[in-house]
């Protein structure tokens, strides 16, 4: 995305870059990360969704056509909004297959997990849901 075109919030520069981090496994608040993150990227703003934690689980359901996650995954997805999925979550979850079968990235350079301070490095700012 072009930083042109990249939504400044109340003129603060450092206030445009989001990762929104979703840990729990609950399928009607994944419903929103999603929703939250396909609302941000179509309004301009730069926008990562990392899956973590017990969210891991759901992989299974964004995969199933028909299920209540399948078509907002797909949507995110194909706007590129989807940064990874944490590798040792996945693996402890038994869904690591899922993700690549998916095509996401196990994302790993924390011990395992993805590093939050790497994106507040990288100027984003941190939402867990």
């Amino acid at each position: 995305m072009e930083s042109s075109k990249v939504k400044t919030i109340k003129g603060d520069d450092n206030l445009k870059k989001f990762v929104l981090f979703a840990f729990n496994g609950e399928a009607m608040c994944f419903v929103h990360v999603l929703l939250n993150g396909m609302d941000m990227i179509t309004k301009g703003y730069d926008v990562k969704i990392i899956i973590e934690g017990a969210a891991t689980k759901l992989l299974p359901e964004m995969k199933k056509e028909g299920s209540l996650l399948f078509g907002l995954y797909k949507k995110a997805h194909d706007k590129g909004i989807i940064e990874g999925v944490c590798r040792a979550c996945s693996a402890k979850m038994e869904t690591m297959e899922d993700a690549l079968a998916m095509g996401l990235t196990l994302l790993d350079d924390m011990s395992g997990h993805p590093s939050i301070s790497r994106y507040i490095e990288e100027g984003y700012v941190v939402i867990t849901f």
